[in-house]
C-alpha cells in the first residue's frame, strides 16, 4: 500500500485531504508540530510524525518510506506581529521540504498554493492560472510569502526535476475550520449576527471537501509543473452575507461602507492586537487593501484536465454555518 505524507494535516484543508486519502484506502502519515492542535485528526487512522518545516533535520524521517507527498501546510494569517514567521514557514519551509523529498525519492508531490499568487483582470472577469502577476502586486506578507514559495517550487521543478503538481485553492469554507481561517471567522461572525455592514468586494467560495478531492485528482491526473485553480462560485460579499443570513434566519446586512474611513480603524485594531498580544483582528489594513479587487477565478482548466467539480457555494456555506453552530 502506498504511504502518503501530508503536511498541514491538523489544519482546515490538510485535514480534509487526509479524510479523502483515507476514503481512498491510502496509508497516511502526517507531519505535525509537537505543540499542534490535533483535534482534526481525532479518530483517524493516521501515523503522526512530529517535526517542523523550519527544522530541516526533522523532515527526512517523516518522508522515509513514502512515495507521495501532499504539502498543504502554510501559515495563513493576513496579519501577524512578526511577518518573518510567514516567510520562514511558507517559503523556506517549503524549500526545506521539497529538497528533503528529492533526497527521499518521492515519486509525486502535490503542492498547495493559493489563488492569492495569481493576478486579477482589469475588467473584473474571473482570472485563471495564466493571469499574470508580479511580487509588487502582492498585498501583504501572506500573499508575498505564498508568491515567493510558488516561485521556489517552480524553480525546484526546473532545476531538480521534482515531480510537483501545483493546486491553487480559492476560498475554502466548510466543516473543520478549527483555528478558524480569516474566511472562517467571517462565516462564524456573520452567522452570529456580528457583521452589520460590508464593503464592495467579492470572493470565490468553494467547499473544503471539493478542494480536497481536487488535490487527489491533481496527484493522479495533473501534469508536472502545471497549476490548477480549485475554486467554486464567484459571489460578492453582499451575496455571501445574504446567504448566511438566510441560513440562520437573520436579516441580511444592508449597509455598504466606504473603505477610506475604515483604514484608521484597521490601524487601531492592529495596534491594539500588537500591544495586547491578542489574536489576529478581524479588520486589518492588508485585508482592506485586498478587498479593493474582486477575487474571482475560473476552474476551467481543472474541470477539463482533472475532471474537477465543485458544489454550489450555498451548500458550502451551509455546511460551514452548521459546523460552527454545532460548536456553539
Amino acid at each position: 500500500m502506498t504511504t502518503t505524507l501530508v503536511t498541514g494535516a491538523t489544519g482546515f484543508v490538510g485535514a480534509a485531504v487526509v479524510r479523502q486519502l483515507l476514503a481512498a484506502e491510502r496509508a497516511v502519515r502526517v507531519l505535525a508540530r509537537p505543540d499542534s492542535d490535533r483535534r482534526n485528526l481525532q479518530g483517524l487512522p493516521v501515523t503522526v510524525v512530529e517535526g517542523d518545516l523550519r527544522e530541516p533535520a526533522s523532515l527526512g524521517p517523516a518522508l522515509r518510506g513514502c512515495r507521495v507527498l501532499y504539502h498543504v501546510a502554510a501559515d495563513y494569517r493576513l496579519w501577524t506581529p512578526d511577518p518573518a514567521v510567514l516567510y520562514e514557514t511558507n517559503v523556506r519551509g517549503t524549500e526545506h521540504l521539497l529538497l528533503a523529498a528529492a533526497e527521499a525519492g518521492i515519486e509525486r508531490i502535490v503542492y498547495t498554493g493559493s489563488v492569492a499568487t495569481l493576478g486579477t483582470t482589469a475588467d473584473g472577469s474571473p482570472a485563471n492560472e495564466d493571469t499574470p502577476a508580479t511580487i509588487q502586486q502582492m498585498v501583504g506578507h501572506y500573499k508575498r510569502s505564498k508568491y515567493l514559495a510558488e516561485e521556489a517550487v517552480t524553480r525546484l521543478i526546473r532545476e531538480r526535476g521534482l515531480p510537483v503538481v501545483i493546486v491553487n485553492p480559492s476560498t475554502p469554507v466548510g466543516p473543520g475550520d478549527i483555528k478558524p481561517t480569516p474566511t472562517g471567522r467571517l462565516v462564524r461572525d456573520a452567522a452570529a449576527g456580528r457583521i452589520p455592514a460590508f464593503v464592495d468586494t467579492g470572493l470565490n467560495i468553494v467547499h473544503v471537501d471539493d478542494v480536497a478531492t481536487g488535490h487527489l485528482l491533481a496527484e493522479t491526473q495533473g501534469a508536472v509543473g502545471r497549476r490548477y485553480v480549485l475554486g467554486g462560485e464567484d459571489l460578492s460579499l453582499r451575496e455571501i452575507l445574504a446567504i448566511i443570513a438566510g441560513l440562520t434566519g437573520r436579516p441580511a446586512p444592508r449597509i455598504e461602507l466606504p473603505r477610506a474611513p475604515l483604514y484608521p480603524l484597521a490601524w487601531l485594531t492592529e495596534t491594539f492586537a500588537r500591544l495586547s498580544g491578542g489574536p489576529e483582528p478581524q479588520l486589518t489594513l492588508d485585508g482592506l487593501r485586498m478587498s479593493r479587487k474582486r477575487m474571482w477565478f475560473s476552474s476551467a482548466r481543472a474541470e477539463q484536465e482533472l475532471g474537477y467539480r465543485a458544489r454550489p457555494a450555498r451548500a458550502a456555506l451551509a455546511d460551514a454555518v452548521a459546523w460552527f453552530q454545532r460548536r456553539g
